[in-house]
């Protein structure tokens, strides 16, 4: 229970002819028990807020940026009307900072033995579950002067996911995939490895390509037409250590590469191949294999939603024998990570045979876009001592992926808005050469 803001204001108001003329026990017993009197008729009339049913339904999942619509269903069960203020308390990063007071509480009217729903809209600022907690009801007398309140406990959870916001290269890299299946007007002669279809001999064809068999058995030359190969194994492996923490822009470079790896991932189950995602640094963080065409995406952004950066250094061995254990035949491995020079030097190089003797490997990384800006700076004497840090940095890195690429590996390395298409192309490369 709780008094309002309307009693102390009555009651202050009364207190002014006391003051002034009857300053005593007696005039504040005048004012103050007609006051007591209404407060007790007005909580005695306010609806019981113990008693109300309260259930919730609405969005479970919701994309990072998106607002998500969580419906909250009272019941008053009483004979008396409720008046009443509600406040649907949520963890503060599910709405934008300044919002949340005017998001997460309502006024509700509502009859004896009727219901009302009122809708919470959340627009989260970070991925992961969102869980809501209490949900406060304030029940007013017919006065206003004296309120019941009381917290009920109504579980809702609400998972945010990666945004995704590589989506839109999504048409453009199909486009490019149907040119490579020969599914379209533009014709791409020799790419791939897995037979498709006879067709006839036009000027300008490879020779290479003539099918003397077919040819015997008709009047005209006829020649071999390949496709890019289906049903390959796509391994997805998020490095989830430290190197992973560091922000570049507004975001940490995991969720970059969690982008880019969306994108690769609904791409290739496109293309027919077979996609699984691994998360590691010292351990497992998550795992998603044998997904069907129709449920890789879905899977892959429920999974990633609850992964965090974790403050600790990626122990190789342990991602290099996991990932050899999910991917026991041939695949593409496609490993997320830092170009930095001491994790890839210590860490990856030792180990990386083990992968490229099997497995043809791209190793991604998010580049910062700040270090290009620093290195083209030369206005001031500050200006020009970043330059030469940007400069060596740069160096570090295209020396790392020289030594990558010396070991079989292709390399992607491009800031987090061109990371996802570069990384599309680098596996439609794949595909196009024959290589997986």
């Amino acid at each position: 229970m709780a008094l309002t803001g309307r009693t102390a204001l009555l009651a202050a108001l009364g207190s002014l002819p006391v003051g002034i003329w009857e300053p005593s026990w007696t005039g504040i017993l005048a004012v103050n028990t007609p006051l007591a009197l209404a407060c007790a008729c007005d909580f005695a009339l306010a609806a019981p807020v113990r008693r109300l049913r309260l259930t919730r339904s609405g969005d479970t999942s919701v994309r990072l940026g998106d607002p998500a619509d969580v419906t909250l269903t009272v019941t008053n069960p009483s004979r008396r009307p409720l008046r009443a203020q509600l406040r649907d308390a949520w963890p503060p990063s599910t709405w934008r900072p300044g919002t949340e007071y005017a998001s997460s509480r309502h006024r509700v009217t509502i009859p004896a033995g009727e219901r009302r729903r009122v809708t919470t809209r959340l627009l989260p600022t970070r991925r992961g579950d969102r869980k809501a907690d209490r949900v406060t009801v304030r029940s007013y007398g017919p006065l206003g002067l004296f309120t019941r309140q009381g917290t009920h406990d109504v579980p809702w959870t609400v998972r945010v996911l990666p945004p995704f916001h590589s989506r839109k290269h999504l048409p453009s890299k199909l486009a490019r995939l149907r040119e490579l299946d020969g599914r379209t007007s533009v014709l791409t002669r020799g790419e791939g490895t897995e037979f498709d279809s006879l067709r006839e001999y036009v000027p300008g064809d490879d020779t290479r390509s003539i099918d003397w068999r077919a040819t015997a058995r008709q009047s005209a030359v006829a020649v071999r037409t390949w496709r890019p190969e289906r049903d390959r194994h796509i391994l997805l492996v998020l490095d989830t250590g430290r190197t992973s923490a560091g922000r570049v822009g507004d975001a940490p470079r995991l969720d970059a590469s969690m982008d880019a790896a969306l994108l690769l991932g609904a791409l290739a189950s496109r293309a027919g191949d077979r996609v699984d995602l691994l998360a590691y640094d010292r351990r497992i963080r998550a795992l998603v294999q044998g997904r069907t065409a129709g449920d890789v995406l879905p899977a892959l952004v429920n999974a990633m939603a609850l992964l965090e950066p974790e403050l600790v250094e990626t122990d190789a061995r342990g991602l290099t024998a996991t990932a050899l254990h999910t991917a026991p035949r041939r695949s593409l491995i496609v490993l997320l990570t830092s170009l930095d020079a001491a994790p890839v030097e210590e860490g990856l190089l030792p180990v990386l045979s083990r992968l490229t003797k099997r497995h043809t490997v791209i190793v991604a990384s998010v580049a910062d876009p700040a270090i290009e800006t620093m290195a083209a700076a030369r206005s001031t004497t500050e200006a020009v001592y970043n330059a030469a840090s940007a400069a060596q940095t740069k160096a570090e890195r295209l020396r790392t992926a020289d030594q990558l690429t010396r070991h079989g590996v292709t390399v992607v390395d491009a800031t987090p808005t061109e990371l996802a298409p570069a990384l599309a192309d680098a596996y439609l490369a794949l595909k196009s050469a024959g290589r997986l």
